[in-house]
């Protein structure tokens, strides 16, 4: 199940939030979150519950052996700490990487005979990692150990991040599990969010999504190495304006699709007394690659940030050691996207330009011109997602000789020339869903109130009524019928 299904829309948020409203406290609305959650992750495949069940367990349990011995033995502590991150990412290797190292083990050593296919779980990443943010925040004495397993359980599992992020961290909502309120004015701007993520992702990212597959490769084509050698002589026939359209037509995909899930996600939690940290904002704009990653999935950012780059010196020992530690962070942070070399490429990739920018071109950068600033960091991001959207190497080459036209093929044809006036406004409104648009039309409307007094607010309330509904009605549209609604999130 997704959030931009007709199903959870229509009938699986309703219902959730109808006998949410219905019970009182807090530790019933609990109660019915967690059933829903549950429901939620097991709606696809209901064994993989047992392991977020398991998983939750143990790092609560070895949260309480941490809270228990810290004061008094450090050696303990810590002890129960190693456990928990070797149960989750022991857990998270064997199903996340196990094919990745079969496959590469086979190809090295010709052993094992068969490759023993495990299937990916899930959002396993994303409740692994707030797992272990949950038990050494505990270590560090940032959080209390929750003595309710359920209450943990709850919030590794909440439907409304669970699958597709953000990252929450327990020591920011753990309050809000325990107490938390439900207001008009929450629930009014949680359906507001809630619907325009819906709307980004309904009808711009599956729209860009559909432009992408059409004039590159699905997903699924480009993954099958069986149909490699198909593949690329397809992609080598393919004239450049349709390359760096379609790819033009993923970069913004990749970004209304994921910024879409975090504002469905945000918008849940404030219908719901939950309130989630942003978790992007508006990469494109950035004048510098380090900027962008300050803007870009800001809550898995500050995880290797805080639990991977600053724990091992971060900054605080020298220029080579900060280059080492940025190494390390970056090739863990492209691991972490996919069991697949190209990811691991990608986060070296960023490296490499955070690096060049940390040593001596950050400088630069601050006296350039924002507008020459941004271009750079767009062609910069236009071709790190060339990496990312291939798993097989050959065909990243081929699509990147391809926009030169080095593959022998013309820089344009009669179809590409019709898909880009077919799709022309489709662009423009996609690149203007990357901007911060929205924080203009919100200040517009409280100018509108301000200087107009209570006429001005009149309008100013039935555009914020009339928006969601307009949002729903579009997104509906736009779903029924359409079977092309992927879930981009599912290799995490």
């Amino acid at each position: 199940m997704v959030f931009s299904s007709l199903f959870f829309v229509f009938a699986f948020l309703p219902l959730n939030l109808l006998l949410y409203y219905v019970v009182k406290n807090t530790a019933a609305r609990n109660a019915v979150m967690l059933v829903f959650s549950l429901v939620f992750y097991a709606w696809g495949e209901p064994k993989y519950v047992l392991l977020l069940v398991a998983m939750s367990f143990i790092d609560w349990l070895m949260s309480l052996v941490v809270e228990k011995y810290k004061a008094v033995s450090k050696g303990k502590a810590k002890a129960a700490l190693v456990v928990a991150c070797i149960a989750d990412l022991g857990l998270l290797g064997v199903f996340k990487y196990g094919n990745f190292f079969q496959e590469n083990l086979q190809a090295l050593t010709g052993m094992p005979d068969v490759i023993t296919n495990i299937a990916l779980p899930i959002g396993i990443s994303f409740y692994t990692f707030q797992l272990l943010t949950y038990v050494v925040d505990v270590y560090r004495d940032d959080v209390k150990a929750e003595k309710n397993f359920f209450n943990v359980l709850l919030y590794a599992s909440l439907f409304h991040q669970c699958v597709a992020g953000p990252i929450v961290r327990y020591k920011d909502i753990a309050q809000q599990i325990k107490c938390r309120t439900i207001n008009t004015n929450g629930i009014s701007r949680g359906i507001i969010r809630f619907s325009a993520g819906l709307a980004k992702k309904a009808l711009l990212a599956n729209s860009c999504g559909a432009l992408a597959d059409t004039m590159l490769l699905s997903d699924a084509a480009a993954a099958d190495l069986s149909a490699l050698q198909r593949n690329i002589q397809l992609l080598s026939s393919r004239p450049a304006l349709a390359l760096w359209l379609g790819m033009a037509f993923y970069m913004l995909q990749i970004y209304l699709d994921f910024s879409a899930y975090s504002d469905m996600a945000i918008g849940m939690g404030q219908m719901t007394g939950f309130y989630y940290k942003e978790n992007f904002d508006y990469p494109y704009c950035s004048c510098s690659v380090t900027e962008f990653w300050r803007r870009w999935h800001i809550s898995l950012g500050s995880f290797f940030r805080d639990y991977v780059y600053i724990p091992m010196g971060g900054n605080r020992k020298g220029m080579p050691r900060t280059i080492l530690n940025l190494l390390i962070t970056w090739l863990l942070t492209g691991f972490w996207h996919g069991a697949s070399w190209n990811y691991v490429l990608w986060g070296l990739y960023y490296f490499v330009f955070l690096a060049v920018e940390k040593l001596f071109f950050g400088k630069v950068l601050a006296k350039i011109p924002k507008p020459i600033s941004n271009v750079y960091t767009l062609i910069v991001v236009f071709f790190g997602w060339v990496l990312f959207k291939f798993e097989r190497l050959p065909l990243v080459w081929t699509v990147l000789k391809g926009m030169f036209c080095m593959n022998q093929n013309s820089f344009t044809n009669y179809e590409a020339n019709i898909m880009l006036k077919s799709n022309i406004f489709l662009l423009i409104v996609a690149c203007i869903a990357c901007v911060p648009v929205s924080r203009l039309v919100k200040k517009a409307i409280t100018a509108l109130a301000v200087k107009f007094g209570n006429s001005g607010a009149i309008v100013g309330w039935i555009i914020t009524a009339v928006y969601p509904c307009v949002m729903l009605v579009l997104s509906t549209a736009a779903l029924v019928g359409n079977s092309y609604n992927p879930f981009l999130y599912f290799q995490f």
